[in-house]
């Protein structure tokens, strides 16, 4: 069961990359973001009322969650509206191998044979779609927008691992911890950095430019922390699912590609779609394996 919420988990994230796209689109990143923690928070008010708080000994920990998942979104953020959504998807699927390893190390988790079948066929999709990004004069090496999607995967792929240990059973050696309290509280921890950080982004641009940081409102924010919690929902329901496994779950939610991939075929129209495609058939085929070996 754990599987099928991470697949819709997927789904959920390549509409909520499509939305941040739309949104970001010469607009400031840090107001799009504040904006995204903001009503991400207001979603979770009623939860919060009903999941225990647990005092500082389970706040601090969820602190340190949203600080990890904030850096994350800075960069991913950046990255994403200056570069084609269909590289930003391939290159931030990089996250899944560094999960993979860090699961295999620190949890011990283990694969069977359709497993590491999928794992394999996924990752020679997703590093086989890069090559479209040198047809559009990016250069992986050197570029500052590819080096903050790399900085967004380690981090995500931190988040993802950290999220295994929060909410593990005590027994398997995880803190146990509620997880709808981590997915609301965190939020409002993240709505506190993101207003302290737009302050001090908007008074240093100010006296430093004489002008104020543009920022126009697009109904497709909004859209983005709805999708976001949505897809978190799923996920947390997946790793708090007995036998669920997190190198599998954040394989299948770079599945999330796929979405966003049509999207940037049909709606921004963006180049060499047809030598991607061939690339990401080999992502679907992954996804399926992936279902076979947990059924």
């Amino acid at each position: 069961m754990w599987i099928i919420f991470a697949f819709v988990s997927a789904a959920l994230l390549g509409f909520y990359d499509v939305f941040k796209k739309k949104s970001l689109k010469g607009n400031d990143v840090m107001t799009v973001l504040l904006l995204n923690c903001l009503f991400s928070s207001l979603l979770f008010i009623p939860t919060a009322w009903h999941e225990p708080f647990g005092g500082y000994e389970v706040q601090k920990w969820i602190v340190l969650k949203a600080i990890i998942v904030l850096s994350s979104w800075i960069c991913g953020y950046f990255a994403m509206k200056h570069l084609p959504i269909t590289i930003v998807g391939p290159v931030n699927a990089t996250r899944p191998i560094l999960v993979l390893i860090g699961a295999l190390c620190v949890f011990g988790e283990k694969l069977n044979a359709w497993q590491w079948s999928g794992v394999v066929c996924a990752m020679t999709g997703l590093m086989l779609l890069k090559r479209g990004g040198k047809k559009e004069g990016i250069d992986f090496m050197h570029n500052r927008w590819i080096l903050c999607l790399v900085a967004a995967a380690i981090l995500g792929a931190l988040s993802g691992l950290y999220d295994k240990y929060l909410l593990s059973p005590e027994e398997e050696g995880g803190l146990g911890l509620p997880r709808l309290t981590v997915q609301a509280y965190f939020n409002f921890y993240q709505l506190a950095i993101m207003t302290l950080l737009v302050i001090a982004q908007r008074y240093g641009h100010t006296a430093i430019t004489g002008k104020a940081t543009h920022f126009e409102w697009r109904w497709w924010i909004p859209l983005i922390s709805i999708f976001i919690c949505m897809a978190d929902v799923a996920y947390f329901y997946s790793l708090s699912l007995d036998g669920a496994m997190i190198s599998v779950v954040s394989m299948v939610r770079r599945g999330s590609v796929v979405v966003s991939f049509m999207v940037g075929a049909f709606l921004f129209h963006e180049k060499n779609i047809m030598s991607k495609a061939l690339d990401l058939l080999l992502v679907l085929i992954s996804m399926v394996l992936l279902y076979i070996g947990t059924i």
